[in-house]
């Protein structure tokens, strides 16, 4: 509130509206907001508005309950009082139901990384047993059969650099002048 110029905004005194409908000393130790309600014509009508509601509220009566609204009341309170308590699962459903969920926040983010966790352990499990390879499902037999052919290539390449050797004397040539 500007109280050098005494001129306050439109939204500045639709603050003030509450105290101005229910303290009529508020305008008298307020000027600004006086000067601003006598220019300005929306927060006038707006104020009269709000009066009129009040004087129609002031004239409204609540009825009466009836004769035996104190009678039913009770017993209701009274068959309430006698039933039997919800089971575990009702009340889950409605909690489920009818909560927002910020209680069960925590249990589901403990949940949620406890699965991280074992997910993440088991997917290394995983990757290291069948990296492995499948050398440990292979029968003895075919075990000894794919040493003896690895025997036998390693056997042919050692004669192939035998007979590579043998065709070139290497005894009688001359080593060679660069």
């Amino acid at each position: 509130m500007n109280t050098a110029t005494n001129h306050i905004d439109c939204k500045t005194c639709r603050t003030h509206m509450p105290d101005l409908l229910l303290d009529d000393a508020f305008v008298a130790g307020h000027p600004a907001v006086a000067a601003h309600l006598a220019a300005c014509t929306e927060c006038t009508e707006e104020l009269q508005q709000l009066r009129s509601t009040f004087a129609l509220l002031d004239t409204w009566t609540a009825p009466e309950p009836s004769a035996y609204f104190d009678s039913r009341l009770h017993a209701r309170l009274r068959e309430a009082v006698a039933e039997q308590p919800e089971s575990f699962w009702e009340r889950t459903r409605s909690f489920l139901l009818f909560s927002t969920g910020r209680g069960l926040r925590p249990a589901l983010a403990g949940a949620l990384a406890f699965i991280m966790l074992v997910g993440g352990g088991s997917v290394g499990l995983y990757q290291q047993h069948h990296s492995a390879g499948p050398a440990a499902s292979v029968s003895a037999t075919v075990g000894d059969l794919k040493i003896l052919d690895n025997n036998e290539q390693a056997l042919q390449q050692m004669n192939q650099l035998l007979d590579d050797s043998g065709s070139s004397s290497d005894d009688s040539a001359t080593p060679p002048t660069t």
